[in-house]
């Protein structure tokens, strides 16, 4: 791309000017000496052309010396001018008529690209111009089908817990239970689906929240296997109800990455308590924690049922189920790991996931903390 294309529009003027000039007058000299020639050269029985050649030219160097030659070579240096620009002038007709056929919403097409010179660079920038003009339309449609389907899901997703929540009320509020046993077991009812009630409004609050760039970020140097192993232990009863053991394993005691602790506590959290639900049947969670050159990464396995092939590329959308009927049992509200994706990239990290016959892998990379000067100079153990 000419970096100025008013200089090299200039240049190319000047050059057509300068041509057009030398071709004028080389060929209103070409003429004059073409009609010598012929005046000289015509037969006496011709005396009538030979006296017209002569006429024209005592015209321009004897009668009209300067007018008559300098209005010749105008006339031909106008029309070099108008043949070395008509190319130039079908092709802004050509561009005009691209132009106004896209601006009736023709998206898809495009201005031919032709020439070298400004004109093309013009159709270039125009054709980038539709171009992300397009891709702007098309995802402010996504953005709007995207809308329309996180309000039905909410919608639908807040509608039948609540419902369920109302119905066992009622039946309490209207004396409708046979006993103190059938009581509680109504209000249990009742708890468990406003408990759902509650973690599905707050994902959604988070999530809302991550995607309008809302949420504050506190980044602290933490070592990443102490957060994991700590988030084992107030885990522990939940793993103990599910029956499921887990563990860390880790190379180095210490592996450091520069994050927020509560949301990357939540990020693996999120992550532990997928597995309880999908995993149960493997009897165990695995959590890996490893350095690789300037990312630390960490692996959460279960040995549970596997992800269909599928599903697994899109089990980080948001409201995305695997399995829908499991999940509305267990009480999952569709955002957990869209949650854990947005969190992950907003600590400049990515999250990955495989899963086969025998385990299923969530594999999250983070930054590693740079070293300060202290730890540089420490001499290793």
């Amino acid at each position: 791309m000419n970096p100025n294309p008013v200089g090299r529009m200039v240049w190319r003027l000047i050059w057509h000017i300068v041509f057009s000039a030398i071709f004028a007058v080389c060929t209103v000299y070409v003429l004059l000496a073409l009609a010598a020639s012929l005046a000289r050269n015509t037969p006496k029985e011709l005396e009538a052309v030979r006296r017209f050649l002569y006429r024209v030219y005592d015209l321009f160097f004897a009668q009209f010396p300067d007018f008559m030659f300098f209005a010749v070579i105008f006339a031909f240096f106008v029309l070099y001018m108008v043949l070395f620009q008509i190319r130039r002038y079908r092709y802004i007709a050509d561009i005009n008529r691209a132009i106004a056929h896209i601006a009736e919403g023709n998206f898809d097409d495009e201005v031919p690209v032709r020439q070298r010179n400004e004109l093309r660079e013009l159709a270039v920038h125009t054709n980038g111009l539709v171009e992300r003009l397009k891709r702007s339309l098309d995802e402010e449609r996504r953005a709007e089908q995207t809308k329309n389907e996180l309000i039905t899901n909410v919608s639908h997703d807040l509608r039948t817990p609540l419902t369920s929540i109302l119905g066992y009320l009622g039946l309490v509020e209207q004396d409708r239970y046979r006993d103190e046993v059938e009581l509680r077991h109504y209000v249990a009812i009742a708890y468990d689906k406003s408990q759902r009630l509650n973690v599905l409004i707050n994902d959604l609050f988070a999530y809302t929240r991550m995607r309008n760039g809302a949420i504050a970020m506190q980044k602290v140097k933490l070592n990443l296997v102490e957060l994991i192993g700590q988030l084992l232990v107030h885990h522990r009863l939940a793993l103990k109800d599910a029956g499921m053991e887990s563990a860390v394993h880790a190379a180095q005691s210490e592996i450091a990455v520069m994050g927020d602790p509560n949301h990357l506590a939540r990020v693996f959290e999120n992550l532990l308590t997928n597995a309880i639900s999908y995993g149960k049947d493997g009897r165990k969670v695995d959590f890996h924690v490893r350095q690789a050159a300037e990312m630390a990464v960490a692996e959460v396995v279960n040995y549970g049922d596997p992800i269909p092939s599928t599903d697994l590329p899109y089990i980080f959308d948001r409201f995305y189920r695997v399995d829908k009927s499991r999940t509305e049992h267990d009480g999952g509200s569709g955002l957990g790991l869209a949650i854990v994706k947005s969190l992950v990239e907003l600590h400049g990290g990515r999250i990955e996931a495989e899963s086969d016959a025998y385990r299923t892998v969530f594999r999250v990379f983070l930054p590693a903390a740079v070293p300060d000067e202290t730890e540089r100079k420490r001499p290793p153990a």
